[in-house]
């Protein structure tokens, strides 16, 4: 299967739940260019963008896990390059 890039922008909206995202990205750490993270203190919020270079079952994956997660979202855009 061909790799795709995709981002996946990542909003944590419970704090106890930035633990878990982090194991998760530990996990796929093989696929992840690079990374930012954002603490936006004034709404309450951590905001992680994460580029991947993998098989678009792999994001899906990873994705999937991160939206089932207790005070997380995850929404991700991905390009054939």
């Amino acid at each position: 299967m061909d790799n795709r890039v995709s981002v996946v922008s990542i909003m944590i909206k419970d704090e106890e739940a930035a633990v878990e995202v982090n194991k998760l990205l530990h996990e796929f750490r093989q696929y992840v260019v690079g990374r930012m993270g954002i603490p936006y203190r004034e709404k309450n919020v951590s905001i992680i963008s994460v580029v991947f270079d993998a098989p678009g079952d792999i994001t899906s994956s990873l994705s999937g896990k991160l939206g089932m997660l207790r005070g997380v979202s995850a929404k991700t855009l991905t390009a054939k390059i």
